[in-house]
């Protein structure tokens, strides 16, 4: 038996994340690039940076260690449906997207990759979208999962339940134009 790296872009974003994680224990991380500041700030270059580096920092080990359980459990299925390019351009996608509606509407910080975690779970749950059918698993996940983030939306538990809906929207709108099954 030998180990195999069966999912480049999703070990990839584990191994990444853990490494910013341990790296910045003995940091403050609300001033780094891992962290979106709540302003548009087009002149600075670091801003740019953290669009898409607040998916790769997190709060503490617990944070991290469910984003990443989620994320190594659903990413490989979902790397070997729409490919490793794919699946990273969904992932960026998915920060971004995330990141500039954050900026627009909330007035506080934002970090982790919980979007991504939720994008996955509703890409998984049409893996056999057809066209012109709808998946009952895809209905209970978005009513068990999203549903419970718009419940929970204005709990002041610093959970970004925002982020969590985004995510599932990205994947919504990923799962349904990009991954029918051959019928």
């Amino acid at each position: 038996m030998k180990i195999t790296f069966n999912s480049p872009v999703v070990l990839g974003y584990a191994f990444i994340s853990a490494i910013v994680y341990f790296a910045l224990l003995n940091f403050n991380i609300g001033t780094s690039i891992f962290v979106l500041r709540p302003e548009f700030d087009v002149t600075s270059f670091t801003w740019y940076i953290s669009l898409f580096g607040y998916g790769l920092g997190h709060g503490s080990a617990d944070h991290l260690i469910g984003n990443m359980t989620f994320i190594l459990l659903l990413g490989p299925v979902l790397e070997e449906k729409y490919g490793s390019k794919n699946l990273l351009i969904m992932i960026l996608s998915c920060v971004l997207i995330t990141a500039i509606l954050h900026i627009a509407f909330f007035s506080h910080g934002l970090l982790g990759a919980s979007g991504v975690v939720f994008m996955f779970i509703i890409l998984v749950s049409l893996t056999n979208y057809k066209s012109g059918e709808i998946p009952l698993t895809f209905i209970l996940i978005v009513l068990l999962f999203v549903g419970k983030e718009i419940w929970q939306f204005f709990d002041n538990d610093g959970i970004s339940h925002f982020a969590h809906i985004m995510g599932g929207a990205v994947g919504a709108v990923f799962g349904m134009q990009f991954g029918k099954a051959k019928e």
